[in-house]
């Protein structure tokens, strides 16, 4: 047979990586010792920001009134940044401005910094936190806790509880900050296919119980 004709192998849609379970997320957020890394995880799972955006986030990024979250893309001490260079909105909870509020007033205090997340316990003190930092509070609450996780799992899981409680791809592409609806096509779109599958057999479509009209 020639090339020519030859089959051409199948495209494997790429999955998400990790999604957390409710319960996982909780222990995770339970597994915090500091306000500061509980408000951290908590922004990551209710905005779906990337890790970067979160770090380069300043406290006049957060509408306390709306509520939401800007995500501004702008040159950060620590390195961390807004991919792609867009900027965006995007609501946030009550509930994860109450847990900025506590942050504030029981562990940031009266510190100068205009960046939200800084070094209250580590060096250089009052400086921005780091990517190295993250990643060592994040070796820390996997060893507390036993949930094998990163900070991109919470932007995945946000993402995917969306899709799940049926928002549209357009809705998501804007929240999550993509440039194209491709990349969040390619990412979760297979979402859709699974979620329909799973109504169907919980309805007894493919087991031989489907109502027959």
């Amino acid at each position: 047979m020639s090339s020519a004709l030859a089959k051409k192998p199948s495209v494997t849609r790429r999955s998400p990586r990790r999604v957390l379970t409710v319960a996982e997320a909780q222990a995770i957020l339970d597994g915090c010792e500091h306000l500061r890394d509980r408000f951290l995880f908590s922004l990551l799972l209710d905005t779906g920001v990337r890790i970067g955006e979160a770090l380069g986030l300043r406290h006049e990024d957060l509408d306390i009134a709306q509520p939401r979250v800007a995500v501004i893309a702008r040159d950060n001490d620590n390195r961390a940044r807004a991919k792609g260079g867009r900027s965006r909105f995007i609501p946030a909870s009550g509930q994860l401005i109450r847990l900025y509020a506590d942050y504030l007033a029981q562990e940031f205090g009266a510190l100068d910094s205009d960046y939200v997340f800084v070094n209250l316990w580590g060096r250089p003190h009052g400086h921005p936190l780091t990517y190295p930092a993250v990643y060592d509070l994040v070796r820390r609450v996997r060893r507390r806790t036993g949930v094998a996780f990163s900070p991109h799992w919470f932007r995945h899981t946000y993402a995917t509880w969306l899709l799940r409680r049926g928002a549209g791809m357009e809705s998501v592409k804007a929240l999550l900050g993509h440039a194209s609806i491709t990349t969040t096509i390619d990412t979760y779109g297979h979402l859709t296919v699974e979620d329909a599958r799973a109504t169907l057999e919980a309805a007894g479509w493919f087991t031989g119980n489907e109502v027959r009209l």
